[in-house]
Order: C-alpha cells, then sequence, then structure tokens
C-alpha cells in the first residue's frame, strides 16, 4: 500500500485517517487478545493462541490475516537484547532547532544517524525527542555530532540511561 506524501492525509503509523478509522472499527476484543499474546510471542501458534482465546486455530488464522490485510500488523519481527547486539548504550536526546521546522525535515536529518533508534516530535519546549543507542559512549559522541551539525540543529540536552526498569514494546 502506497503510502501518502502529503502530511495532511497521514494518520496514525502513516496510514490514511480513512484506513484507521474502518480498521479500528473492525477490531473486537478478540483482535485485541490476539494482538496482545503475538506480541508476547510473534512465533506463537495459531492453536495456542485459539486455546487461550477461545477460538479455533483457522479462526485465529484468518483473523490475523485480516489484521494483516488491514495494515494493523505490519510485520512480525525479532528483538535482540541490544548489549548482546553491541549497542548496550542508550540515550534520550532532546532536540531543539532553531526556528521553525518541519517534522520531515527533522526526518531527513535523523534517519541517515544509525544510532537513531526512534524519533518524535513533541510538546514542550523540544522541537523533538530521541532515542540512541550506541557501542560506547564515544560513538555516541559521535552519532551526537552528527545531529548537532545539521543546519537547522540548535542544541540538544541527553539523558543517558542508566538501566532500564520498563520495557513494552507498544508499537
Amino acid at each position: 500500500m502506497a503510502v501518502p506524501r502529503r502530511t495532511h492525509e497521514i494518520g496514525v503509523n502513516g496510514y490514511p485517517d480513512a484506513m484507521i478509522g474502518r480498521t479500528l472499527a473492525n477490531m473486537d476484543n478478540l483482535d485485541r487478545a490476539i494482538l496482545d499474546l503475538l506480541r508476547q510471542n510473534s512465533r506463537a501458534g495459531y492453536g495456542d493462541i485459539g486455546s487461550s482465546v477461545g477460538l479455533s486455530a483457522s479462526a485465529v488464522k484468518r483473523r490475523v490475516d485480516r489484521l494483516v490485510g488491514d495494515g494493523v500488523i505490519r510485520s512480525f519481527t525479532i528483538q535482540v537484547d541490544p548489549a548482546v547486539d553491541g549497542m548496550s548504550t542508550e540515550a534520550y536526546v532532546e532536540l531543539f532547532c532553531r526556528g521553525t521546522v518541519a517534522p520531515e525535515e527533522l526526518r531527513r536529518i535523523l534517519q541517515d544517524v544509525p544510532e537513531v533508534v526512534y524519533a518524535g516530535t513533541v510538546t514542550g519546549s523540544a522541537d523533538a525527542i530521541v532515542h540512541m543507542r550506541a557501542r560506547d559512549i564515544t560513538s555516541l559522541e559521535d552519532a551526537l555530532e552528527r545531529v548537532r551539525i545539521a543546519p537547522n540543529v540548535d542544541h540538544t540536552r541527553s539523558a543517558i540511561v542508566l538501566s532500564r526498569l520498563v520495557n513494552r514494546q507498544r508499537d
């Protein structure tokens, strides 16, 4: 499915507003329970999911196929422990821009920095919040410098994560 280019047409997670309304209207508590189980284990079998939610394996498969077709489920993936993957240094960075900067410009600046794992525009004095992961402090500093030298970036404020307390994947 092609994602519209004009931002006023884009709704939740890049899907058109009209599609999101239709999709949410079609979801029921069984769909939400299936999603919760798949979030815990995307490799769970349809029979196992069915046993938990009171459906047959084929009924679960039909629902999962519909959720995929409607764009509710965007992918089935793995999550690798960042420490094992060599990316154990983690920081949240507030990004402050000069003047008014469009979200597309921020995306252009940040998408070329591989250490950026998440970025979003925010309310308050910062223009964006950026979640970064790096091998070590030196690599993090290098990545921050690549963000700071962008013409529209005035300054950043960083907080390095000491320990993770809660980590839910709710994308």
